[in-house]
């Protein structure tokens, strides 16, 4: 069995060790360092029609096929945590840049997200989805939540924030007060809605906060050259 190890603190990687056959699919880019024993190549993943999918998405046609034995170490774009989620069976649904790596057991896909939903996140109207008995990474700029929402259940979130979901949850959109909200709310005037039952996954930054919180600093830099 891969031995998946999440190493660090504020910047995180995902160590693993391979033994000899032994495969895992990582997204393209994110390879810190591997064995020299450990073949590497490029795949779709599951023939021309997976690689294509994977790009309407916004991710890259090709993901890295790791085959041990020895040890591979990868990390995500920007700092943050990284997220382990054994899927047994079921099935997630993925902003797909979160995606790091996953068992070859599991299937790589896409879905419709509700109208609109992807879109006020940034990402799109398509998700990545991943389904089987496997265990996945994903990867969370900041620190991830994960909560778990009974029946009843329901929670707003901006949705640059949203991570991942349970397949089958009811995810929309709401929207938040009336004019003055559209005009000094720092969320604008739409939220992603998620009822349960099932777990969401949440992280704490949003690429628009990141890219918002450097651009005095790039600006500066700018300025200095």
């Amino acid at each position: 069995m891969v031995d998946f190890k999440i190493m660090g603190n504020d910047i995180q990687h995902l160590y693993i060790e391979l033994s000899p056959g032994e495969k895992i699919y990582a997204e393209g880019g994110h390879l810190i360092w591997k064995s020299s024993s450990v073949n590497i190549k490029a795949t779709t993943g599951g023939g021309l029609l997976s690689g294509l999918r994977r790009t309407i998405t916004g991710a890259s046609f090709f993901v890295l096929e790791l085959e041990g034995p020895g040890a591979v170490d990868i990390a995500g774009f920007a700092p943050g945590r990284i997220t382990e989620i054994d899927l047994s069976g079921n099935g997630i649904m993925v902003e797909h840049r979160a995606f790091l790596a996953m068992e070859p057991t599991v299937n790589y896909d896409i879905r419709l997200t509700g109208l609109g939903f992807g879109w006020l996140g940034g990402e799109g109207l398509l998700m990545a989805r991943l389904q089987g008995n496997g265990r996945v990474f994903l990867h969370a700029i900041g620190d991830a939540l994960m909560l778990e929402l009974g029946p009843s259940d329901s929670i707003d979130v901006e949705a640059g924030h949203v991570l991942a979901f349970d397949e089958g949850m009811k995810v929309g959109i709401r929207r938040v007060g009336g004019l003055r909200t559209m005009l000094f709310g720092e969320e604008g005037l739409w939220l992603a809605h998620v009822e349960g039952p099932g777990r969401v996954w949440l992280r704490t930054l949003s690429r628009q906060q990141i890219i918002m919180g450097l651009m005095p600093e790039l600006s500066r830099i700018a300025r200095s050259t």
